[in-house]
């Protein structure tokens, strides 16, 4: 990346900002950083670390509790979030966009805007997507809702742009339309996303959040050397920590066998202890930011529970509906058969109707298809609806546990996907997506269903958890109907069937 970047005005700055959500939930303390126009910055951290709370924080949604926040005079900030709000999905385009510069309908900048029309379609192009302007949201895909989202943070032309998981649901095209855009973008640019190669094309550095720490760090450099930089970081403190563990052990078991001798040798053990507490000060708090979920299984729903015949499918495919064009959807003829076991794969461009099939098929409405009476269905939607945000995460997960999962077991299940006793207190909304996304395997484990229905499902997940999450799927012994625009993660599922709409 050009080094001429760094060498403009400082454009965003926190000095010493402090913000907790609550008095036992601490999320920044004493953060630092400044940014310079024109630089991309990723914005990296664990699953809850507050990464969407310090771009609230930079949008004024959110006000540090100590220290401030400085803006260059006169620059705006727009942010381009990870799902568009119920409010949001009931606008025409039109509407939609126009709320981008009305503070009370949205993230707005208060200024009336003459030109909405030819705005509108310069955004919709750079983003490649076509619609009429009384086209509702609510018609969208996931992938073009993702494309609009990006669009409406940029038709607000900002001085400081904020992405919140920008390639979440979007194709191939779609990826190298956005990071073709950003490559060129002049202005200053912080990315929160988990798609390595995708930032490695147009970063300039990392802020990194700890989620232990609540602190800070900036890194400056090609993405991927960053991340080499971080990881060696971390194996050295790691290093000098378990050196000094043992050097503090060994003096502990020294200053132990002075201190029974009495007399004089009791001031030798005095002073040992100080030099003991010296060194304990000196341990660095171990960063778990590689910490991923341990290996877990979904247990799939018993046979005896289903109106199967031996070996018979469990959801029947005669027919799907495409919408490439909307006002004009088609509905086409299919034979597939999805079996115990089986993992099926649907694919296609964004909007074609990937997500309203999966949607119709869960709720047992989808147009010549049927799922086999009996089967306990599991639904994963890319955008979280199903939770009941007012609810708390443990009610989540008690209403779907089987009859005969103890109050220890249904713990112990949230534990292992980073649910903690406090998080299980917490409202749904409360959560970060990540966060969100983990509990949702969380109740499938505890549910056991024959059919497991996912959309997306490494929408927002730590990149870390990916691939300890496709071995439990390829484990799975229901049966998977999927759809993932990551290529990697679909090889690692292993599928043994392949519905692609795009191919009809």
């Amino acid at each position: 990346m050009a080094n001429n970047k760094m060498n403009g005005e400082v454009v965003l700055r926190f000095n010493s900002v402090t913000f907790n959500y609550g008095h036992n939930y601490p999320i920044l303390d004493e953060v630092s950083f400044g940014l310079r126009e024109g630089v991309k910055f990723t914005l990296m951290g664990q699953n809850g670390a507050g990464k969407s709370t310090l771009f609230s924080l930079i949008t004024g949604d959110q006000a540090p509790e100590e220290g401030d926040i400085h803006i260059k005079k006169g620059s705006t900030v727009a942010i381009a979030k990870q799902v568009i709000t119920p409010l949001q999905l009931e606008m025409t385009i039109l509407e939609y966009f126009t709320s981008a510069f009305n503070p009370s309908a949205g993230s707005g900048q208060g200024k009336k805007v003459y030109d909405m029309d030819p705005r509108i379609a310069e955004v919709l192009n750079i983003v490649h997507l076509k619609a009429p302007l009384e086209r509702k949201i609510s018609t969208f895909s996931g992938g073009q809702q993702a494309r609009l989202l990006l669009a409406f943070a940029l038709i607000q032309k900002p001085d400081i742009l904020l992405l919140d998981e920008p390639t979440n649901n979007l194709d191939k095209q779609g990826i190298d339309h956005l990071t073709k855009f950003l490559v060129e973008y002049p202005k200053t640019c912080i990315v929160i996303s988990h798609d390595a190669n995708f930032l490695n094309a147009f970063t300039h550095g990392v802020l990194y959040l700890d989620v232990f720490t609540q602190k800070l760090e900036q890194y400056v450099g090609n993405y991927h050397d960053v991340i080499k930089e971080i990881t060696a970081r971390i194996e050295r403190e790691r290093r000098e920590n378990a050196r000094l563990t043992r050097d503090i052990t060994n003096r502990k078991e020294q200053m132990n066998f002075f201190a029974q001798k009495g007399g004089h040798m009791r001031d030798v053990a005095r002073k040992m202890r100080e030099a003991i507490e010296e060194l304990e000060d000196e341990v660095v708090e171990t960063r778990e930011e590689d910490k991923t979920i341990s290996d877990f299984g979904i247990p799939a729903q018993e046979v005896d529970g289903m109106d199967l015949t031996q070996g018979g499918p469990v959801v029947t495919i005669t027919s799907v509906t495409l919408m490439h064009d909307p006002e004009k959807p088609q509905t086409k003829k299919v034979n597939v058969k999805v079996c115990r076991g089986d993992k099926l794969i649907v694919a296609g461009p964004n909007g074609i109707g990937k997500t309203t099939f999966l949607e119709s098929l869960a709720h047992g409405k989808a147009k010549g298809a049927t799922i086999t009476k009996g089967v306990d269905v599991a639904y994963y939607r890319q955008d979280f609806s199903g939770l009941d945000r007012k609810a708390t995460v443990y009610k989540a997960l008690a209403e779907v546990s089987h009859d005969g999962i103890s109050e220890q077991q249904l713990r112990s299940t949230a534990a292992r996907f980073f649910l903690t006793a406090t998080l299980l207190n917490k409202h749904i909304e409360s959560l970060s997506e990540g966060q969100k996304g983990l509990l949702c395997f969380a109740r499938f484990v505890l549910q056991k269903p024959g059919l497991l229905i996912m959309d997306e499902p490494t929408n927002h997940i730590n990149f870390r958890h990916i691939p300890v999450i496709a071995a439990a799927l390829k484990r799975y012994e229901g049966a998977l109907v999927l759809v993932s625009h990551v290529p990697e993660f679909v090889e690692a599922v292993s599928p043994t069937q392949t519905l692609d709409l795009g191919a009809l």
